[in-house]
């Protein structure tokens, strides 16, 4: 059986590929993750914040005189602003493993991104993950400013490297599919959906904002099943679906509506990253039952442009589920 995809123009041997996370910190995690059946790592955010940190301290150094502290920098300082262990990151992580190795950029302008993309590729990634993380909370801002931020990000990056880019984007647009095709358009070599953001609850004892974090459960996988379903076959760029995989079956379903591969990390979270081999033997066990030869068999099978009833995915479902009662309370 064949289980080799495309993604990003890079070739993967399966389409199970690992979503930043912290796991990815520790190199013993990377090595066993491709060990287990990972075909592709995407190293944890690097935020915007910490580089314009780091940038505004040397910034700072160099208006002081700081002669000592400005030993510490290297000779070539312009070329290597930013978090240098991140940098560090990428290299040890490419010379540990022969998986393709993604870096993450978190950030919400286009400030600071482009420079540091540069040394991502120095440093050996594979591609690039552009998360841009904005919440559009300014009331004063338009749906078409915010899109143009991505775009603007987008281009800017794509004018600096010559690996892959992806965005990885979250569900919250007027029109979403309008979003993607717009960004396709401007060169995004694949997308990422959805992002999940972290809203904060409150602690009403204490009154403060609570900040945690919470795992995906697989109930969040179909709205990403339903804008996958949609976008499959319509966009140039890759599709990485994300949220709500737990299991197999989460793999398999997301393969049927389009998705080139499929990223967790609740689960490797959840269950430690030998549960990568889990998945893997539970992808394989599943295709084979279903005797598939390649995953094209199956890939986009139950796509939106595929499938016959293509009122099931929209509007019409909706009304159906309400009067045949068929819903969980």
């Amino acid at each position: 059986m064949d289980m080799s995809t495309r993604y990003l123009g890079l070739t993967l041997k399966n389409p199970l590929v690992v979503s930043a996370s912290p796991l990815a910190l520790d190199i013993g995690n990377v090595r066993k993750l491709e060990d287990c059946g990972a075909a592709a790592i995407v190293l944890p955010s690097i935020f915007q914040e910490d580089i314009e940190n780091e940038i505004d301290e040397m910034e700072r150094l160099i208006a002081e005189g700081n002669s000592e502290a400005f030993s510490y920098f290297p000779a070539h300082m312009s070329e290597n602003v930013g978090p240098k262990n991140y940098l560090d990151l990428i290299r040890k992580a490419r010379e540990a493993v022969d998986i393709p190795v993604i870096g993450s950029l978190n950030g919400t302008s286009r400030t600071g991104w482009i420079d540091y993309a540069k040394q991502m590729e120095e440093a050996g990634a594979s591609a690039i993950e552009l998360n841009v993380y904005f919440l559009a909370t300014d009331l004063a801002l338009s749906g078409a400013d915010v899109e143009a931020r991505y775009v603007e990000i987008l281009t800017g990056v794509k004018k600096a490297v010559s690996i892959p880019v992806s965005m990885k984007l979250s569900p919250y647009f007027s029109s979403l599919g309008h979003m993607v095709k717009t960004l396709d358009q401007a060169g995004a070599d694949g997308f990422v959906l959805f992002n999940r953001f972290y809203q904060p609850d409150i602690d009403l004892d204490e009154l403060s904002l609570v900040r945690d974090l919470k795992l995906s459960h697989k109930g969040e996988i179909r709205l990403p099943l339903l804008w996958i379903a949609a976008l499959a076959g319509n966009i140039k760029g890759s599709i990485a679906a994300s949220t709500g995989v737990q299991t197999a079956v989460e793999v398999v379903k997301y393969l049927f509506v389009g998705a080139d591969v499929v990223m967790t990390t609740s689960a490797l979270m959840r269950h430690g990253v030998g549960y990568m081999k889990t998945l893997h033997d539970g992808l394989v066990a599943d295709l084979k039952s279903r005797e598939v030869e390649k995953l094209s068999d199956i890939r986009g099978r139950m796509s939106r442009g595929a499938v016959k009833d293509v009122a099931a995915f929209d509007r019409v479902n909706y009304i159906r589920i309400l009067r045949s009662g068929a819903y969980n309370a």
